[in-house]
């Protein structure tokens, strides 16, 4: 299952609980992305 969080109000919203259209079922902001889990640490050349 995978979450999304809202940009906006920061809330975790479920894939099921978007459906088709991509919206924060909160406020209605257009603007969702999945978290990181793990942090990756590149090292410069």
């Amino acid at each position: 299952m995978v979450t999304y969080k809202c940009f906006s109000c920061n809330k975790k919203i479920s894939e099921d609980q978007i459906g088709k259209r991509v919206r924060c079922i909160y406020c209605g902001c257009k603007i969702l992305f999945k978290p990181r889990t793990a942090v990756t640490k590149i090292k410069a050349r």
